[in-house]
């Protein structure tokens, strides 16, 4: 059964009986050993591998639940959703600290540029994330893990899931009139940072903008068809054109409502 989000993997992700098969990399190895690494953490939100197949799949434990994908439903647009994953994501990055990754490489795709003691996902979009009766249990996809600063990896999730973006472009996946100021505030609150750490977390939602349509634009210029297709149908290089004076525009509100 073919499994359904994403757009580097889309209709590459498959699932047979209780596991899932999905493309490889050649950073799959270390990823493996850093989500059983996270299971002896006691982080038991993320999936657990089973091995690379003959044939280059990497294969993992299947999570049982739901996920969203676009156009998003209202119940994963709830604040109550919001707040799950960023519980989620705090307990993710408590049992990441744990991990040794000396001698490791990682994805520099969407990774932290000054690097970090803590091995980040780097993409915890609404789609990769697993809901059971409405509440986050579970992060997939790991193909960017790298090491970084927490904050970083907390700005990429505010970005895609409060979301962090122009009226436009959240409307065409499904968003319908976020708060997203108040979004902002409550991923800081649920999280836990305090007045230096806010200050910082509205400074990296500015860079991830710049970092996240950048590693579009590599995609796209590679050929790569996924993104191609994602590109044309998002309206392309205005996309981010919108993107970007929006948040130039609306930087201030985001500044006062975590103050």
């Amino acid at each position: 059964m073919e499994l359904k989000g994403g757009v580097a993997n889309a209709g590459a992700v498959t699932r047979i009986g209780p596991h899932v098969l999905r493309p490889s990399n050649r950073h799959s190895p270390q990823i493996h050993r850093f989500l059983v690494a996270l299971r002896a953490a006691g982080f038991d939100g993320a999936p657990m591998p089973v091995g690379i197949d003959p044939d280059g799949r990497e294969r993992l434990e299947f999570i049982d639940g739901e996920v969203a994908v676009p156009p998003f439903p209202r119940w994963v647009q709830s604040d109550g959703a919001l707040a799950g994953i960023v519980r989620l994501m705090r307990r993710f990055h408590d049992a990441s600290r744990t991990f040794d990754g000396a001698g490791s490489t990682w994805s520099s795709e969407m990774a932290d540029p000054r690097g970090g003691p803590v091995i980040c996902h780097n993409d915890v979009c609404l789609e990769n994330v697993v809901f059971r009766d409405g509440d986050a249990v579970g992060i997939v996809d790991f193909d960017f893990a790298a090491p970084g600063r927490p904050i970083v990896d907390l700005a990429h999730c505010a970005r895609m899931c409060v979301p962090i973006d122009d009226d436009v472009n959240a409307a065409r996946q499904g968003w319908t009139d976020p708060d997203r100021p108040t979004r902002l505030r409550l991923v800081a609150d649920v999280y836990g940072l305090d007045g230096g750490e806010r200050r910082e977390l509205v400074d990296t939602v500015g860079a991830t903008i710049a970092r996240g349509g950048a590693f579009v634009r590599r995609r796209v210029a590679a050929g790569d068809p996924n993104f191609i297709k994602m590109w044309n149908e998002m309206g392309g290089e205005r996309r981010f054109d919108r993107r970007r004076q929006w948040w130039e525009e609306h930087r201030a509100v985001f500044v006062a409502a975590l103050a």
